[in-house]
């Protein structure tokens, strides 16, 4: 007969489940898929763009977020049909299957578990990640080029929406810098963890042969506002660059003056934007991207707190929120929640949601501290 005495761990997934299922509040996203599926379905719709993006996009995430929640519900009841088969069959093969998907099941309420910890003001709203190369010559511009590899990886795993929106190419290798847009359900509250100063420590393959090379990036995560009244801009504080768009090594991308480069002038504050088509296009973006940054910093002055969000990132040693270290051995370590990988090549691939998981954790215990 096989040994298949999981009954009391399926009872504790299920509690579990219950519990995320009150927090997130199944009938209340049910209420508000039906209206937005009406407002999606008016002929109307799309008269006006932006509100029709909106409107759909809010449908999307939503939908999303039911239907993983339905399928987690789906999958508990598969799981105590297949241990009956296991059981009545003693079959061993079914018996693995099911230990195995009960793994996958924790798994999944876990991360599932973390999301209900995002209460935050912002925590709902897309993020705009701005990764800086930091010092490190060479091999910071192209840790920077990594990172960012990284956290798109990270959204395609994941089907979420990704839109890079500025590339800012080094001469010899990697980027200066780049800022893309994350746009899916808790994007920001599930990435803001992820600020902060970065160390890479690898044999340089730029360098000297045999020698290890130290190097740092910035991550900067900010929620991406809805326009909003609340931040006005005069036009007089304002300096609008306009310049082509070029890819790697300079290469032009179009031949017309699209890009744009906006500086705030009171706070220094600039956003570059080259990838729309046109230059009004990258204008709408920067701006809407300078108003999150200006909200945010005037939320922080107002709440005398620096950086509460988005962090006061140097790039630099001192200062370092994770270490990515290659050589002499194998390990990804952050030095917040002490969470640790040693397979750095997946945790490049994307795999990073142990270290969003552990830092969302450990920020909530933080704040009630």
């Amino acid at each position: 007969m096989i040994d298949l005495d999981i009954s009391d761990d399926i009872a504790a997934l299920r509690s579990t489940f219950r519990d995320i299922r009150g927090v997130v509040g199944v009938e209340r996203l049910e209420r508000e898929i039906a209206d937005l599926s009406e407002q999606a379905g008016r002929p109307d719709l799309w008269d006006d763009t932006d509100k029709a993006q909106k409107i759909t996009s809010a449908l999307s995430h939503r939908q999303s977020e039911l239907a993983r929640i339905n399928s987690i519900e789906s999958r508990l009841d598969d799981l105590e049909v297949l241990v009956q088969m296991a059981q009545e069959g003693d079959d061993q093969e079914s018996a693995d299957e099911a230990k195995a998907e009960l793994e996958s099941l924790r798994k999944v309420l876990g991360e599932l578990e973390v999301q209900t910890l995002l209460d935050g003001e912002y925590d709902a709203r897309p993020a705009v990640i701005t990764i800086r190369a930091g010092a490190g010559g060479v091999d910071a511009s192209d840790f920077a080029e990594m990172l960012m590899r990284m956290y798109l990886r990270w959204a395609e795993k994941h089907n979420y929406s990704a839109t890079v929106m500025d590339t800012s190419y080094a001469e010899e290798a990697g980027i200066k810098s780049a800022t893309f847009e994350i746009d899916a359900p808790f994007a920001f509250g599930t990435l803001s963890v992820e600020a902060g100063t970065h160390r890479l420590v690898r044999m340089s393959p730029f360098g000297a042969a045999g020698k290890r090379q130290t190097s740092f990036a910035a991550v900067e995560v900010i929620p991406l506002m809805e326009e909003t009244s609340e931040i006005d801009i005069p036009e007089n504080d304002i300096r609008v660059d306009v310049f082509r768009s070029s890819g790697p090594g300079g290469q032009s991308v179009n031949t017309t003056d699209s890009a744009v480069r906006i500086t705030h002038l009171p706070t220094g504050t600039v956003v570059s934007m080259q990838n729309e088509k046109s230059q009004i296009q990258n204008r709408a973006a920067a701006m809407r991207v300078l108003q999150s940054r200006l909200l945010l910093i005037q939320k922080e002055q107002e709440a005398a707190t620096k950086k509460e969000l988005a962090g006061t990132i140097t790039a630099s040693w001192g200062d370092q929120m994770r270490s990515y270290v290659l050589a002499p051995y194998q390990m990804v370590k952050d030095l917040r929640t002490e969470y640790e990988e040693g397979n750095p090549s997946k945790v490049f691939d994307g795999e990073i949601d142990g270290f969003i998981a552990a830092g969302i954790r450990w920020r909530k215990r933080t704040i009630e501290d």
